[in-house]
């Protein structure tokens, strides 16, 4: 596949699981199962195409509001996935990472992250950045005050924040700002999902719920995403 005009990060909310379920009769948990699938497929696909950064948002900070059950079922299928992939992603060379707050985790799952991380840290091929226990407003808050110590204890003058002194101080230290934001099941917001990151990124919202969202569907967002003209706010040339 050709990489002119392909996004290099992609990040994706993937919604619509639960939807899915409820119009097929199935137990919420099911739905889950085969977003599973679908992140799986579309991993694969992300990785032919070249991109080389995906970001799926897997649970937020305000997911623990859900029943303590199906949280409960997340934090299981998380480590079964991890355990049962690990080996695939790491022989595909792609590097595992996460973003968000580690604190509430359960440490069973953070053991199962950190050692998943760990294996894959040397991999030069794709990111694989997974947002666990993620909240946009959060990071932000939290890279304000890891700057504002840095300014207390001397090692910052506050006449060298800028954009990128910010940027640095974020949970995707490293990474490139999404050029493509891709949302499944109908909605069209990015629920406090990088919120700083996303500021120039094409919007994919596509009606199909998550486990529908095949490689075929991936690829008319790609697609979608080619035809884009990306001014970052400046004015097209006369005759463009």
């Amino acid at each position: 596949m050709s990489t002119v005009n392909l996004p290099q990060h992609i990040a994706i909310i993937m919604d619509g699981n639960g939807r899915w379920a409820a119009q097929r009769n199935l137990p919420r948990p099911q739905g889950h199962l085969e977003g599973v699938k679908r992140v799986e497929e579309i991993v694969e696909e992300a990785t032919k195409a070249g991109i080389k950064v995906l970001t799926l948002f897997a649970f937020s900070t305000e997911n623990w509001t859900r029943p303590p059950e199906e949280v409960s079922i997340l934090m299981r299928t998380l480590i079964s996935v991890l355990n049962k992939k690990i080996q695939k992603i790491h022989g595909n060379n792609i590097k595992l990472q996460f973003i968000g707050r580690r604190k509430g985790v359960p440490a069973e799952v953070l053991d199962c992250m950190d050692a998943a991380k760990e294996l894959t840290r040397n991999n030069a091929g794709m990111i694989l950045n997974i947002a666990f226990n993620y909240g946009g407003r959060l990071e932000i808050l939290d890279a304000t005050a890891s700057i504002a110590t840095a300014v207390k204890n001397g090692d910052l003058d506050i006449q060298q924040i800028d954009e990128n002194i910010f940027s640095q101080a974020l949970y995707t230290k490293g990474l490139p700002d999404p050029d493509l934001l891709i949302r499944t099941s109908g909605e069209k917001r990015i629920s406090n999902f990088l919120l700083w990151q996303l500021s120039y990124a094409e919007l994919y919202f596509t009606e199909k719920y998550w486990p529908d969202f095949d490689k075929n569907e991936f690829q008319k967002a790609l697609d979608d995403f080619k035809n884009r003209e990306r001014r970052y706010g400046n004015v097209l040339p006369a005759g463009k």
